[in-house]
């Protein structure tokens, strides 16, 4: 089962330096415990201010991970040259964003005019019914993050799409993880309708790491 931590900083107590030491230290637990894939969502900030914190968590993401194959991946939310600029793994587009092509491009032009090899980037997708993930795998997109598939605490009105559409988008030929709502009592259920793992802020960030891993891998 992949694994996704997705960060938001301001779920943390404390002022802006507090929030981002412990959005660091919660990105390095991650990291260590073997979450397959982490996702800087810090939409509020400025430009400079997402590269500083994007580059410090990049810089700890690979430490914690060390040699260990595969390492767990860093990826900055639909910002490409931010994820350029620090030395991220890749980029996670919006549904609305860039295509995955276009971002493959962006990619390619900046590996032209550095030493940068980009070809392994990877590249995410927030899609929102089976038709954006079909969309997504024709666009060369790596995996699809399919939300919401339950309803969220932070959003009880938006409309859940289901266990039957999570089926219906595991089925367009590439990778799906479930998002919103996902928890560990329902981790499994996101399994059987063909997901190849689960993505999640509050499951990751409110709770022991290590634990949550041990029992979806488990």
């Amino acid at each position: 089962m992949l694994l996704y931590y997705i960060t938001d900083r301001v779920q943390f107590p404390g002022d802006e330096v507090n929030r981002q030491r412990l959005l660091l230290d919660k990105i390095a637990e991650a990291a260590g415990c073997g979450v397959d894939y982490i996702q800087l969502r810090e939409k509020d900030l400025s430009i400079r201010q997402l590269e500083d914190l994007a580059r410090e968590a990049v810089r700890v993401t690979h430490l914690r991970t060390g040699s260990r194959k595969p390492r767990t991946a860093f990826l900055v939310n639909s910002r490409s040259d931010v994820a350029l600029a620090t030395g991220a793994d890749g980029v996670h587009l919006r549904a609305d964003d860039i295509s995955p092509r276009q971002a493959r491009e962006v990619f390619s032009a900046h590996a032209r005019n550095s030493k940068l090899d980009t070809r392994n980037w990877l590249v995410g997708v927030s899609c929102h019914s089976a038709a954006e993930v079909s969309r997504a795998a024709a666009e060369n997109a790596d995996f699809a993050a399919f939300a919401p598939v339950f309803e969220k605490k932070d959003a009880p009105g938006v409309r859940p799409a289901g266990l039957e559409a999570l089926r219906e988008a595991c089925g367009k030929g590439m990778p799906v993880l479930a998002l919103g709502g996902v928890t560990l009592e329902n981790a499994q259920a996101c399994a059987d309708a063909g997901a190849a793992g689960i993505a999640a802020i509050r499951l990751f960030q409110e709770h022991d790491i290590a634990k949550v891993v041990q029992s979806l891998r488990s």
